[in-house]
């Protein structure tokens, strides 16, 4: 068992810590044109070639979206009664309580624990997240109209094609799925080192803060997901994905919405900055539970 969760939790040590490492020996590193290039092109490719072709019936996809959103929302809810427990201004908490870490890290765990088979799992959970993220996100960062930005996100697009994929049963034509599936293999690892370098770029102040929010909120969305899921009757691998994924530490993105929304960004920080370095301690143990 000690094998297998280091075979899982290798490739993501080595991928974010070969991004930290790069970064802390000096080199440059240009994330934002990497970001771009991950979510406009790599992320709709990796949606395209994991949900066209996988073994995973509609309503399923279906359900599972809907789980996700129901942990979001509870985790929305739960925002007040955390902030009054820290207390801190609900409109800091409320992004770091909604929004894991299910891209840069979700995926890559997701896929070496339950392959190609779960990985569409975790696909369906993360793009549900972004959803979010990118509509009331973006809302609450006053950055315009979120619909707005919602059309110009090539990921939407890629859910809508694997939609009516599923729904109509029918593949890709040949040349396209290979292309797909060519463009779709850079993204988890550059997720992984963007991770790391991101990391390595987040100046931290208070340790306390972050590991007391994590302590708070990791039980809390795991409880969530695992009621959530079995409520909706959603398939036992299906469920254990939910609850890893929305297990996941605070993202960097929710670091960027502070920054820019002016909202505590330094203690945002330390959220995503804890709550990542305590992964590394409770997500083999949620594996061993959950694989």
């Amino acid at each position: 068992m000690l094998a297998e969760l280091f075979a899982v939790m290798a490739p993501v040590l080595a991928g974010a810590g070969l991004g930290f490492t790069w970064v802390r020996l000096g080199h440059p590193y240009p994330i934002d044109f990497v970001t771009r290039l991950v979510f406009n092109i790599g992320t709709p490719c990796l949606v395209l070639a994991s949900l066209s072709g996988a073994q995973i019936e509609a309503s399923t996809f279906g359900r599972t979206m809907l789980a996700t959103a129901m942990v979001i929302i509870c985790m929305a809810a739960a925002t007040l009664v955390v902030a009054r427990l820290l207390r801190r201004d609900w409109r800091v908490l409320l992004a770091p309580m909604m929004y894991p870490n299910t891209g840069n890290m979700g995926l890559p765990v997701v896929l070496y624990a339950f392959g190609s088979a779960g990985f569409a799992y975790g696909i369906t959970i993360m793009v549900t997240v972004s959803l979010f993220q990118f509509t009331l996100g973006t809302l609450l960062a006053s950055r315009g109209n979120p619909f707005k930005a919602l059309a110009k996100t090539p990921t939407v697009y890629a859910i809508v094609i694997s939609m009516a994929l599923l729904l109509t049963d029918t593949a890709l034509p040949l040349w396209l799925a290979n292309s797909v599936d060519l463009m779709s293999g850079f993204t988890v690892p550059l997720m992984l080192i963007t991770l790391g370098v991101s990391l390595a770029s987040i100046q931290v102040r208070s340790l306390r803060s972050g590991i007391g929010f994590s302590l708070v909120r990791i039980p809390l969305a795991a409880t969530a997901a695992w009621f959530i899921g079995g409520w909706l009757g959603l398939p036992p691998m299906a469920q254990g994905i939910l609850v890893l994924q929305m297990s996941m530490p605070v993202a960097v993105f929710n670091y960027l919405f502070a920054q820019r929304s002016g909202r505590e960004p330094a203690y945002v920080a330390s959220l995503v900055f804890c709550s990542t370095l305590m992964a590394l301690v409770y997500l083999p143990v949620l594996l061993a539970l959950l694989m």
